[in-house]
């Protein structure tokens, strides 16, 4: 889908707007109360959000930048003590009681959530969702809401609308389940939208279109952003301003091409400089295939009637055929529902496939669950939403070690050691192994899924969007992670990623997949060099111009007001 059909609902006013304060944070602190100790994680905050403009917050993970956000739309968790002041309208929202504030959320000020899968209620489908937001603060009903409904998830590039309306979360790729929490915040066109990490699962190609229709959203609606990322290039096409954030505190802030042509603390320079580079060590020469896949079809059937006869299949996979061998990557890219996950789960036996999978010579395909367990040790994945995948009701101890109770039950007296060395492995204190998801900022539950899954030592990792919820500095940080672990033990990897700067530093070889089919595949240099099929072609240009300004005043687009 183009620019130009994405926003065709959009009716964009170029005029300018008034740089009006629409929201004021001043002197915003937040403490977490553990066992009657008091751990500050925001110092002393302060910024303003201007109507029709966007303030880019960028840190890295841990820094406060989603504990900023959530302070506004008063979402933290019980243990929070907020001090300062937070002014809409001329009100202080922290002395907001909870009915008054569910009045603001979703409707004045919406926010898209960097975790989509802890955003979506998971027993409704998804076009009920979305409709429960336009009748609680619109009062739409019936026709029109189905209509509204359907025009959000068209606008945010949604394919075969009318059809998703039925479908629960888990039905999703990650990319959709995004643009489904996109069309909830955008469904009651907000004053003032807070995004948290809203591309973050999204293919480049998505990306540059969100980034266009929140630029013209905002156009046409005055509307202020608070756009949090750890893209930097993303920031910067969007972001008048921006604030740096680190430890909790603002170390720098002032206008966006200010901040990037003459950054001024140590910290802004390493983020601007920090990119995804090297390459993954070189296979050795006597490397052998681990695991072979052939002709893997997975079709889902479209039953209909009173005797749900099959009139058809939705064709996710399609013969599908490659290799990894041992000590490779093999990095798989392509657009969010194009299969990439789904072909992921059915290598595990997590998915039903046909076909042939073949791993350490065993026909995996041909294996009852009972007589794959004992390779399900071998074969770890790290999941692209951690925390849709770390159990809240369990500690960090208690996850990591979870696999080592399975598999391991008579070395009960080693596992904490083992759990203990994991944690460090991935950057993660220790110390805090007994506190729980909840209490992690999103890349540290990244990290924390990584050493789950690193902890069995396995031989094949599939790594789902791994660093997708990192800032660039620890996503280099987590890409020497794996290469190392990788050169020590041996270690093949299916990696997936829309981040083609990462798929390149990590793999030895890519896999394009376009609508369930393999595309192209090959070394990563004659890919990514001389791509010879269109798709792949027009992924890594859409990559290569992420750090362009998107060109707004060519765009002729008409918006329906409800």
């Amino acid at each position: 889908m183009t620019d130009t059909t994405l926003l065709s609902t959009l009716n964009i006013d170029t005029t300018a707007t008034k740089a009006d304060v629409m929201l004021q944070v001043q002197n915003l602190n937040v403490l977490f109360q553990y066992n009657k100790q008091a751990t500050a994680v925001v110092n002393n905050i302060n910024f303003a959000l201007r109507q029709g403009k966007t303030l880019g917050l960028v840190g890295e993970s841990g820094s406060g930048k989603s504990l900023t956000a959530l302070s506004i739309m008063q979402l933290l968790p019980t243990n929070a003590r907020v001090s300062g002041s937070i002014h809409y309208q001329q009100h202080n929202l922290l002395r907001y009681s909870d009915a008054r504030m569910q009045q603001v959320r979703g409707h004045k000020i919406s926010m898209i959530f960097q975790e989509p899968m802890s955003a979506l209620n998971p027993l409704q489908p998804i076009g009920k969702q979305i409709s429960e937001v336009l009748e609680l603060h619109l009062g739409l009903r019936s026709e029109k809401l189905q209509q509204r409904v359907l025009e959000l998830l068209e606008l945010v590039g949604i394919q075969e609308a009318e059809r998703r309306l039925t479908a629960l979360p888990h039905e999703l790729s990650g990319g959709q389940r995004q643009r489904v929490v996109i069309a909830m915040a955008l469904a009651c066109e907000p004053e003032i939208l807070i995004a948290d990490e809203p591309t973050t699962a999204l293919d480049v190609t998505i990306q540059q279109q969100i980034v266009t229709l929140l630029m013209q959203l905002q156009k046409r609606l005055g509307m202020a952003i608070l756009f949090i990322s750890h893209d930097l290039n993303l920031v910067r096409q969007i972001s008048d301003d921006i604030c740096i954030m680190r430890a909790g505190r603002i170390i720098e802030h002032g206008a966006s091409e200010a901040i990037f042509e003459n950054p001024q603390h140590d910290y802004t320079k390493a983020l601007i400089d920090a990119e995804p580079n090297g390459a993954p060590h070189s296979l050795a020469d006597t490397a052998k295939t681990l695991l072979s896949v052939e002709q893997l079809n997975i079709w889902f059937p479209i039953k209909k009637g009173l005797f749900a006869k099959t009139v058809g299949h939705i064709k996710a996979v399609t013969q599908a055929s490659f290799g990894i061998q041992q000590g490779e990557t093999l990095g798989l890219v392509g657009e969010s529902g194009s299969g990439k996950t789904t072909l992921a789960l059915a290598l595990l036996k997590l998915q039903e496939s046909e076909g042939s999978v073949q791993f350490q010579q065993q026909t995996v395909s041909e294996l009852s669950q009972t007589q794959f367990r004992t390779l399900r040790k071998e074969m770890q994945i790290v999941f692209q939403d951690p925390f849709g995948s770390l159990s809240p009701r369990m500690s960090i101890a208690e996850i990591v070690g979870e696999g080592l109770a399975v598999h391991y039950p008579q070395q009960r007296e080693e596992h904490q050691q083992q759990i203990i060395e994991a944690l460090i492995e991935v950057g993660i204190d220790p110390e805090q192994r007994h506190r729980y998801p909840h209490e992690f900022s999103g890349g540290q539950r990244q990290r924390i899924a990584i050493a789950r899954a690193l902890v069995l030592k396995p031989t094949f990792m599939v790594l789902d969007e791994p660093t997708s919820a990192l800032d660039r500095t620890v996503q280099s940080q987590i890409i020497e992670l794996l290469r190392t672990l990788q050169h020590k033990y041996n270690l093949s990897y299916l990696f997936i990623s829309h981040d083609l700067a990462v798929v390149r530093a990590m793999s030895h070889r890519v896999i394009v997949m376009q609508q369930g089919q393999i595309v192209e595949q090959g070394l990563t240099q004659q890919i990514f060099e001389a791509p010879a099929h269109p798709y792949t072609q027009a992924l890594i240009k859409a990559a290569a111009i992420s750090s362009r300004n998107v060109e707004n005043d060519s765009l002729r687009v008409t918006y329906s007001h409800h």
